[in-house]
């Protein structure tokens, strides 16, 4: 028969207790740790300055210190992307004959008209049998061929293509003479078939413009087109002249007359509806991709369309502009040694320091391109910050539940 000592039963009991309190306030500081973690948006700073001439895609990074020389020599760049830089302006065409055009010719032969003095009209108000006024014959529309040449009564087959009319006409003269009495003649070109704009893309009406020796300019080809069909400050406008592809904002060529260029012969003009963007990432107000108009804007623009900076997270010395960038807009020495990605592009971090307060001018000057990614890091002191913070939540977990199973609670 054993008797039970209320006392002790009581003491070993609260020890259970207090040991469970305790196994419970670790088990849950447990997973309040495993559940909160010092995870990050992106690398920090010294890992992005360190990615120097690492391989992305099989090409080498550069990072670029974002400097007055750098952001002039970027800007200087952009700004001989133009068509007047590309193209110059050029000489009005249309007046140079080519195959399947079609040619008015007419002569006119000083009295008494020995060749076409039977067809002929006179010039005058007076009778077809006044023999004292020139006559004028308008001989059939002619298309030249294939092969360049023309067909004339009485002079035969001549070559056109490649002539301009002046020409033409000087070259029928000449083999009038001893034919016809004095002749004279004209050429006209009535339907343009070789000097040729074609104008494709987000216009009103897709097709091919011809050139008169008026000289159409760029903006009278679109017109001709029905104008673009999209929003002026979102369409882009790209000239395709033989070899060489250049493109610009709408809204950039109506506001530079220099822009606005004469057309050439075959030149491809495409309107682009491109909605830029730029992502945003890291400690920035709002983390998102943004779109932005075809004239582009500066990072300080863009900078303000996310929120700027968090104040409690950013670190002002490193944001960062993430670019797959042309190596001709580069300084040779940033290129030189460097491997390229297949398509020639070098991927390149652009660095700006926004403590030192001449970089809030150098955003200014810097202009965002499509697909950029800006990214600022985290301050160093941020990811210290967070670990207290989570220390500070496990101890008061632990006090709030050894409180609450303490004896007497």
């Amino acid at each position: 028969m054993s008797f039970d000592n209320p006392a002790a039963s009581a003491h070993h009991a609260a020890r259970r207790t207090r040991r469970s309190g305790f196994v419970a306030a670790l088990l849950l500081a447990t997973a309040l740790a495993g559940c909160t973690s010092l995870g990050s948006s992106g690398p920090p700073a010294g890992a992005i300055r360190d990615a120097q001439g690492a391989d992305f895609a099989g090409a080498d990074i550069r990072v670029v210190d974002l400097s007055p020389e750098v952001a002039q020599g970027l800007s200087a760049t952009a700004r001989s992307e133009s068509f007047a830089k590309a193209f110059g302006d050029g000489a009005p065409v249309g007046t140079v004959i080519g195959a399947g055009d079609v040619l008015d010719v007419s002569v006119w032969e000083a009295p008494p008209a020995a060749l076409f003095g039977m067809f002929g009209q006179p010039t005058g108000a007076a009778a077809a049998t006044d023999t004292t006024l020139a006559k004028e014959t308008d001989l059939p529309q002619q298309m030249v061929d294939a092969d360049g040449l023309v067909s004339l009564p009485f002079i035969g087959r001549l070559p056109a293509a490649g002539r301009t009319p002046r020409q033409l006409e000087n070259d029928i003269t000449a083999r009038l003479r001893g034919i016809a009495n004095q002749p004279q003649v004209s050429v006209g070109l009535m339907r343009n078939a070789s000097a040729n704009v074609n104008v494709v893309g987000k216009v009103v009406t897709n097709g091919r413009v011809p050139l008169t020796p008026r000289g159409e300019r760029l903006l009278d080809v679109i017109a001709v087109a029905g104008g673009v069909a999209e929003r002026l400050e979102r369409t882009s406008i790209q000239i395709t002249r033989d070899n060489q592809v250049v493109t610009m904002p709408m809204d950039t060529i109506v506001r530079d007359p220099r822009q606005n260029i004469r057309l050439q012969p075959d030149d491809v003009v495409t309107a682009l509806y491109q909605p830029y963007s730029f992502t945003a990432l890291g400690a920035v107000g709002m983390q998102s991709e943004v779109d932005f108009e075809a004239t582009g804007i500066t990072l300080s623009q863009a900078m303000g369309r996310v929120s700027g900076l968090q104040d409690t997270r950013a670190n002002v010395k490193g944001v960062f502009v993430f670019r797959l960038e042309d190596p001709s807009r580069l300084d040779p020495a940033v290129v030189s040694g460097a491997r390229l990605m297949p398509d020639g592009t070098l991927p390149v971090i652009y660095r700006i320091d926004l403590s030192d307060p001449r970089g809030v001018f150098l955003m200014q000057s810097f202009q965002m391109h499509n697909r950029d990614v800006l990214y600022v890091s985290n301050a160093p002191g941020v990811d210290l910050q967070r670990f207290v913070t989570i220390l500070s939540q496990i101890a008061f977990s632990l006090i709030g539940i050894t409180n609450a199973v303490a004896p007497g609670n």
